[in-house]
């Protein structure tokens, strides 16, 4: 059984196409946040391959990301221009630079902290 990117099933293409658009992120900036390189992505958004376990888990992850920032902010814009945004909690890198390196988990807290009136 292949284990789902998130709750909705949706498919490797269309989680790189939200990503990009959602995030504002390149193929290499997914690329790079993922462990892996463009071509690889290219394969997965052509149909041609599908992502490993470790690799779907790391996909899911950057989803569950792009869906909680779509219930903190309203518009696209304006979740492009935080994740743009220095931010004190990740020590002045910004949220996009924390998913490139890897640290999804990291974007993740900055965003919890800016929820919960921690870091404004």
């Amino acid at each position: 059984m292949a284990l789902p990117l998130n709750s909705l099933e949706v498919s490797p293409r269309e989680a790189v196409r939200r990503l990009e658009s959602a995030l504002g992120l390149s193929r290499r900036d997914l690329a790079t946040a993922l462990a892996t390189d463009v071509r690889t992505i290219e394969r997965w958004t052509g149909g041609q391959t599908y992502p490993q376990r470790a690799m779907r888990q790391r996909l899911a992850g950057l989803l569950s990301l792009s869906d909680r920032l779509g219930e903190t902010f309203d518009d696209v814009e304006t979740v492009r221009h935080w994740m743009q945004r220095p931010n004190r909690y990740l020590r002045g890198l910004t949220p996009a630079e924390a998913v490139r390196a890897g640290r999804v988990d990291r974007a993740d807290a900055a965003l919890e902290a800016l929820d919960s009136g921690v870091f404004l």
